[in-house]
């Protein structure tokens, strides 16, 4: 997830959260619906760990039982807090707690603001982080990154897309983005430029907006013609409002690497294991449960590359 005034992508959110709706528990075995923001179901449950994950936990990490994930439990639908405000749900909390079932640990959430994680890796005072971090070459040299998730941006519409816009076909539209986000700053102007300007099109009209509750309500109001942001919210908005909102697909091609990754110390003892875990996890159906339970099955990756 681009991480670029992540607090604005969370007020932007909130209020899609009163308007939640329902799903299966995502068990595979109850039918009950309730809505996704009440649903704390452990999707780890009865996941058994992996032996070879295992072998190659340092006797440090046997011997305590438990691993600390740190996260910042601000942003539907990847990382955030159920209503009962304790318990973590969402994408990252149910990839951290399949990583640590196929370990053998215990798992113990640490919620803190995304830029006191690397510090806190760093200090030792929390084992990793799964909280939609891209590996980009600062991180790379204080963390290791296992890659175990696509992210990526996308472009939100208004609902059943009655201009029939694609991904090529923005230019000389309105389409608002972030103040300060990735989107704004680096993939909108690309984009204008690869789709429109060097084919002799006009090119798509930049709307700054301080954050993407705004720029949806605006689209919702039909001001703007679209909404360019990170795709995980964009689906999560979706799935709150679908009467309101359709997010075009594929997601947008910005011709960069998209994958978010796990990341702890560098030269961590614990990596090797992590990095077979994650690999294992990749491999289960729960992991895809998960990422279409929360509206993101398009981000699913089955190789946890080291970076």
């Amino acid at each position: 997830m681009t991480r670029n005034k992540i607090q604005a992508a969370t007020a932007g959110l909130a209020v899609l959260l009163a308007l939640t709706a329902c799903g299966s528990t995502a068990t595979g075995t109850q039918a009950t619906e309730i809505p996704k923001t009440q649903n704390t179901r452990d999707i780890s449950e009865g996941v058994q760990p992996d032996a070879a994950a295992v072998a190659l936990l340092p006797e440090s990490y046997k011997a305590k039982g438990e691993l600390t994930v740190a996260m910042d439990l601000s942003s539907p639908p990847t990382t955030f807090l159920a209503e009962d405000n304790v318990t973590p749900i969402g994408v990252n909390p149910d990839v951290a707690r399949l990583v640590a079932k196929k370990l053998g640990l215990k798992l113990k959430f640490e919620n803190t603001a995304f830029d006191t994680i690397i510090p806190g890796i760093d200090g030792g005072r929390y084992d990793f982080t799964a909280t939609t971090m891209s590996a980009t070459p600062e991180r790379l040299q204080v963390l290791d990154m296992i890659d175990y998730l696509k992210g990526g941006s996308a472009v939100a519409v208004a609902a059943g897309n009655p201009l029939n816009l694609t991904n090529d076909t923005l230019c000389g539209k309105n389409i608002a983005v972030t103040k300060g986000s990735t989107q704004q700053l680096k993939h909108l102007p690309n984009v204008s430029k690869w789709t429109c300007e060097e084919k002799g099109k006009p090119a798509i009209n930049a709307v700054t907006l301080p954050n993407v509750q705004e720029a949806l309500t605006q689209l919702d109001s039909k001001r703007i013609d679209g909404v360019f942001y990170d795709a995980g919210a964009l689906a999560w908005a979706a799935i709150q409002q679908p009467t309101h909102f359709t997010v075009l697909s594929p997601r947008m091609d910005t011709r960069t690497n998209t994958n978010v990754a796990i990341g702890l110390k560098k030269g961590s003892p614990l990596t090797p294991a992590l990095q077979k875990a994650i690999q294992s996890v990749l491999e289960t159906p729960e992991y895809k449960k998960s990422l279409d339970y929360w509206g993101l099955g398009e981000s699913a990756i089955t190789e946890a590359t080291i970076r």
